[in-house]
């Protein structure tokens, strides 16, 4: 009789033990952002105020020779992707790519990992351009649903960091101009071009623009000035933005990288309430030491 007092004593402490567990779990994650799939990749979302969320579309375009052969050549975003039921923890697997993304109280850690499989090496200025946007206007070819505070029409709210700060991402007469990490930027003017330079694509699509980027970050602050968003990576290309889904493009560079060879590269998104400098400081606390 002893022993069956102990063990149901050891059950009910047990199982009192779990529910704590599962309650200090559900607490925890109430915290973080939620990580929700969507059709192209995964949505970051404020548990807590239904206004802010963004998307990121995993990935759009290459660049300078990554994975394909070509100066711009698309991308895929054909991945299977998983969440976990507490929405804190969203990874996609393939055989040469693996993308982990960590839900923190102001946005989600990214983990890239990423292997030359290809017939090439690719040079330095290799990168793969994903997506970060507010959703598309027209839902015809996507499952998101549009955040109208983040679209940024009038392109007063979007920024990079050049040489002595922020600088708004807006041309003189062409407002999708690039903007080129001005370490490697002169091995981008370098580069064999695939046609004529009224036909290179950074002359005529996105322009490459005198101002240079001197940070792996972009940041767009809402139109009620309430929320700021953003992406950085800690080895990058480019920066640029204001394509037709009112998208923020920081490209992560993943060269060079001979065939066979992997490497992982380090990331976050940023969403919370605050300004552009708020999340600068955040930034320079998160990729100070990498």
């Amino acid at each position: 009789m002893n022993c069956n007092i102990i063990l149901m004593s050891t059950i009910i402490v047990m199982q009192c033990f779990f529910i704590t567990a599962c309650l200090n779990e559900k607490e925890k994650a109430e915290k973080l952002i939620r990580l929700r799939l969507w059709d192209r990749g995964v949505k970051v979302e404020s548990r807590h105020d239904p206004s802010g969320f963004a998307y990121l579309w995993f990935y759009e375009w290459h660049l300078f020779d990554a994975v394909k052969n070509g100066e711009h050549t698309r991308g895929s975003s054909n991945w299977k992707w998983q969440v976990d039921s507490a929405g804190v923890l969203a990874q996609m697997d393939s055989e040469w790519l693996k993308l982990r993304l960590e839900a923190t109280a102001d946005g989600a850690d990214l983990i890239l990992e990423i292997t030359n499989i290809s017939d090439h090496d690719w040079p330095e200025i290799a990168a793969i351009i994903p997506c970060f946007n507010p959703g598309a206007d027209s839902r015809n070819s996507t499952d998101a649903i549009a955040n109208p505070l983040f679209f940024d029409k009038n392109h007063t709210n979007t920024y990079f960091l050049g040489k002595s700060g922020f600088e708004l991402i807006k041309g003189q007469e062409y407002p999708r101009e690039i903007h080129f990490n001005h370490d490697y930027r002169s091995s981008v003017m370098a580069w064999h071009k695939e046609s004529d330079d009224d036909q290179f694509v950074f002359n005529y699509k996105w322009p490459t623009s005198e101002r240079n980027a001197h940070a792996g970050l972009i940041i767009r602050e809402s139109e009620d000035n309430k929320w700021v968003t953003g992406v950085a990576w800690q080895s990058y290309l480019s920066v640029q933005g204001h394509n037709p889904w009112k998208c923020m493009h920081l490209s992560v560079r993943v060269g060079p990288l001979k065939r066979g060879e992997k490497k992982t590269i380090r990331g976050k998104i940023y969403l919370f309430k605050g300004s552009k400098e708020n999340l600068l400081n955040r930034y320079k606390e998160d990729f100070s030491h990498h």
